[in-house]
């Protein structure tokens, strides 16, 4: 067939990038080198569009032992020999399209950007982002993605721990499902994502080659359509007990000393497993398509190149110890073959019985080498107009605080997440700690460390849009903060940055300032970003979704008896804010689902403010001088209280004098406010500590055995409230 502009245009490839393919070539491509470019050079594979940007963040120091972006997660050090190895992705397209296997996928591809570099994955996460709940398409999504999620992971056997749940109308047409995977592994034992030696061995292993998932890096990195389910095999099909061999098997044949390196085969499958490899280790690679496993007859080189079947990994072996790798993977019941060799010429050679298919230089295709970057033009969004011109006198303040407090409790938002993390196996592998001893991160045991990890993952996507900068540094500021209120010292940072079209000006300046924001705030927290995603065309038909810079972050305990829950303990103890109460509502779920203001300035927010008051927090915590420690989000002051009565069932006596709207008191979302709840001893000693430290704190009132009352106002039983928070939304589900 002849290749023209337009074949291009067909592979998602612009008439300028088919001319620089054409020059770096020296000649015009084949399909099936096109075919290599598109996957290649799609913005899911390249960041064509993200990279200039990306590279602005603080990206080493610290912990950090391997550069950021340079293997398949992030590896800190986490001190006694050990490293913790952690990485976020976006599953968006295939879960808007498939929800069950997009997200099923979705957790075990990330699960083996863990396991190919020796970690043993120990904890998942997700972050999920979806349209109204009272609608049925997102029931249906809704119910899809959970179940796929708990499938692959209860499967796998690695407990899903942690995360968050969110629902706004922005997500109806494309739904966010990011997923993140914690391991940990002896620091010095990581195998690199590198093609070394010539004349060593290449091998295939893991399951078999479909035609599912074909062109899937492409479809993540364009909007969805009416037309997207015609795409339906760009999504790809997963086996988690096969991943589950193929995970022992892995960590069984480093151990053998043969591995020189190796890649999982995510997205664009083959040909970016081989150019990234080659490319990093400044090699070339010779494969023979033909020897690679199928499941379907007759599949074309391009077809073998751009399939994206889950499973499977590539790995380079030293010659002469092909023996000892092949004995592996037949014990595991794994295909093992080997494909072709490592060359010295830099040039990928793609043969099918013999007959040369492609011949790319492996430079010219990846992420850092020829792969083209591009800086598109950004602009200050017209909505912001609406913003600016909010004006909080406008909006009548509560009279009525109980009744305001039953709704926010019950909005999807705030209300427990407990229809879908029962799904969900959290304790396979018995070290999750927070099952029974809830804290604002997720706690989890690093056997045979002598540490516990504390996990989290956050973003307040409504703070972004309101705000990119200051929404960018909050989705940091939050993590850390759900850390140190854990117990543990914050380290790093995996980001997943969801946003609209790339190419629409007030939405790459949503893109350019959240970046900004996070690159600030991680800097300030001494917490580098060691890797993560970019995924961009999360689009409506009415628009993009709101900026979600999802934040996975790491710290870590060096002893247990240090951590820290959130729910209070006894009866009598005092409730303490710690942190300023800003006569603010911006951007509230108050203001947003119960005054339907869409258009509010982000909630108050100092970088200072928030450093030192985490820092006053992580001390009170040593010091052992609270029982206590729920950082104030979502809903505000009044919900924060009640999450903290609901494990133990106590409740709260709590009242104030302030002249501020009361909204903004009760139900605001100013940053850097932290509740605790201590002995009235420990209380007097905060106190003066607080002082020292130049941070303000209040006195609410005191811990019930299940009464709850505000300003004299009684509120009823914590049981009453517990049963609307656990219901709201299983409400929906049924």
């Amino acid at each position: 067939m002849e290749i023209t502009a337009k074949t291009a245009e067909e592979l998602r490839l612009t008439a300028e990038e088919f001319e620089l393919i054409k020059q770096k070539l020296g000649r015009v491509p084949n399909f099936t080198e096109l075919c290599a470019f598109s996957g290649m050079w799609s913005e899911h594979c390249s960041y064509k569009n993200s990279i200039k940007w990306l590279k602005t963040l603080p990206r080493d120091g610290g912990r950090m032992l391997v550069a950021a972006g340079e293997e398949n997660a992030g590896l800190m050090d986490m001190g006694n020999g050990f490293g913790v190895v952690f990485k976020i992705e976006s599953h968006n397209h295939p879960s808007a399209i498939e929800p069950f296997q997009g997200a099923a996928t979705g957790v075990g591809g990330i699960q083996r950007d863990i396991f190919t570099m020796g970690a043993r994955p120990i904890a998942s996460l997700n972050s999920l982002r979806f349209g109204n709940l009272k609608d049925k398409k997102t029931q249906r999504l809704l119910s899809g993605v959970v179940h796929g999620i708990g499938h692959y992971g209860n499967c796998f056997g690695v407990p899903t721990v942690g995360g968050e749940l969110y629902f706004e109308d922005c997500y109806h047409t494309n739904p966010l499902v990011n997923a993140m995977s914690v391991g940990i592994m002896q620091a010095d034992k990581m195998v690199s994502a590198t093609a070394l030696g010539t004349g060593n061995p290449v091998f295939f292993v893991g399951s078999a080659t479909g035609k599912d998932g074909i062109g899937g890096a492409s479809f993540a990195s364009a909007n969805i359509t009416a037309e997207s389910t015609e795409e339906l095999p760009a999504v790809q099909v997963g086996d988690p007990f096969q991943e589950k061999k193929l995970l022992e098997a892995c960590l069984e044949v480093i151990e053998t000393g043969a591995v020189i390196g190796m890649q999982d085969m995510g997205a664009a499958g083959i040909i970016c497993s081989t150019a990234e490899m080659s490319a990093k280790g400044g090699v070339g690679m010779r494969i023979d398509l033909d020897k690679v496993p199928t499941r379907q007859k007759n599949m074309k080189a391009w077809e073998l190149l751009l399939s994206e079947s889950q499973e499977r990994m590539l790995v380079v072996v030293e010659r002469g110890k092909e023996e000892a790798v092949l004995k592996v993977f037949e014990k595991w019941d794994l295909s093992c073959s080997e494909i072709g060799q490592v060359t010295d010429d830099g040039l990928l050679k793609f043969y099918m019985h013999g007959e040369l298919e492609a011949e790319i230089p492996a430079y010219e295709l990846v992420l850092g080498g020829g792969a083209p970057q591009y800086t598109r033009e950004f602009k200050e969004p017209e909505y912001f107009a609406k913003i600016q011109a909010f004006d909080m006198n406008a909006v009548e303040d509560v009279t009525d605080l109980k009744t305001v407090a039953e709704q926010l409790i019950q909005i999807p938002n705030i209300a427990s997440k407990r229809w879908v993390y029962t799904q969900y196996d959290s304790m396979v592998g018995a070290a999750n700690a927070s099952t029974n001893a809830p804290s604002d991160a997720s706690i989890i045991l690093a056997k045979g460390t002598g540490k516990a990890l504390a996990i989290t993952v956050d973003c307040n996507s409504k703070y972004v849009f309101a705000d990119p900068y200051k929404g960018g540094m909050i989705a940091v500021a939050e993590a850390a903060r759900n850390i140190v209120c854990s117990g543990g010292e914050p380290i790093g940072v995996t980001n997943c940055l969801n946003f609209g079209n790339p190419y629409d000006p007030e939405v790459y300046y949503q893109f350019v300032k959240a970046v900004g924001g996070m690159g600030d705030a991680c800097r300030k927290f001494k917490t580098p970003v060691t890797g993560g995603n970019v995924s961009f065309y999360n689009q409506n038909p009415d628009g993009p979704v709101y900026p979600t810079p999802t934040i996975g972050m790491v710290g870590i305990l060096d002893d247990l008896e240090n951590r820290m829950t959130l729910n209070f303990k006894t009866a009598g103890d005092v409730i303490v804010l710690i942190g300023k109460q800003q006569n603010d509502i911006g951007s509230s779920e108050y203001l947003h689902k119960l005054k339907k203001t869409e258009y509010s300035p982000a909630p108050y927010f100092d970088l200072e403010e928030e450093v030192a008051v985490q820092q006053f927090i992580s001390n009170i915590i040593k010091d052992e001088l609270i029982k206590s420690a729920h950082d104030i989000s979502e809903g505000g002051l009044a919900i924060t209280l009640l999450e903290s009565g609901f494990h133990n069932n106590l409740g709260f006596s709590v009242s104030t004098e302030s002249a501020m709207r009361k909204d903004a008191y009760w139900f605001g979302e100013a940053q850097g406010r932290i509740i605790i709840s201590c002995t009235k001893q420990n209380a007097d000693l905060i106190r003066y500590d607080a002082r020292d430290f130049g941070i303000e704190i209040t006195e609410l009132g005191t811990v019930t055995a299940g009464n709850i009352e505000v300003n004299n106002e009684n509120w009823g039983n914590i049981i009453e409230w517990k049963e609307k928070y656990d219901t709201a939304i299983e409400k929906f589900m049924r």
